[in-house]
């Protein structure tokens, strides 16, 4: 499906002739799609988010590499990020973001009475992984196989080696892990106030 979904971007945003007369050829003309260069593996239904960093190798050209879960978007400055990480000069660099909490705190007494309500503030919430990363090309020895959950071994491990770094985000940043984030989501985009879209 998302291998269609490419496909069909690209064939919609061109004019295109078929021509299976003689030459069997197709003609791009007036592409005024977006230049993106995208390579699309298929990594298993079953594979574990390691494993799929990892069955990714061979494309990657032992450079630092970007990644991301897919599921969240941000108006991280990227240039920004491989900077730091550059600077850091560790094995993995993780986009940390502050997310507002959901709920607010009560104080109560045993009797049950509320001696204070607060809203939760954003300093109440911890830095969490916005899912935005830069990975330099070792970290693969630290993933197994199609088992290794990356969020367990790879970085727990490159963290205790002193190969972790966080660069704090703190601009636009939103998962889409439920349907009310999607349709938040969907909305700002066709309001064209999505924060997340920096590229024209």
């Amino acid at each position: 499906m998302i291998k269609e979904w490419f496909a069909d971007y690209y064939l919609h945003n061109c004019d295109i002739t078929f021509d299976f007369t003689q030459e069997n050829k197709m003609i791009v003309h007036n592409n005024i799609s977006e230049p993106w260069k995208v390579t699309l593996v298929d990594t298993g239904l079953n594979t574990m988010t390691g494993g799929r960093i990892k069955r990714v190798k061979e494309y990657l050209d032992g450079e630092p590499f970007f990644l991301t879960y897919g599921d969240g978007v941000s108006d991280v400055n990227i240039s920004e990020l491989l900077n730091f990480h550059r600077k850091g000069g560790r094995m993995a660099t993780l986009t940390t973001v502050q997310p507002m909490g959901r709920f607010g705190s009560l104080d109560i007494r045993e009797d049950g009475e509320i001696k204070n309500f607060r809203e939760k503030k954003i300093e109440d919430s911890g830095w969490i992984n916005a899912g935005f990363m830069v990975l330099e090309p070792e970290i693969m020895d630290l993933i197994q196989d199609d088992t290794t959950v990356f969020e367990k071994y790879p970085l727990e491990e490159a963290a205790r080696r002193g190969q972790l770094d966080a660069y704090r985000h703190e601009g636009f940043w939103q998962c889409m892990d439920t349907m009310s984030e999607k349709k938040k989501l969907e909305a700002m985009w066709a309001a064209n106030e999505a924060p997340w879209k920096v590229w024209e």
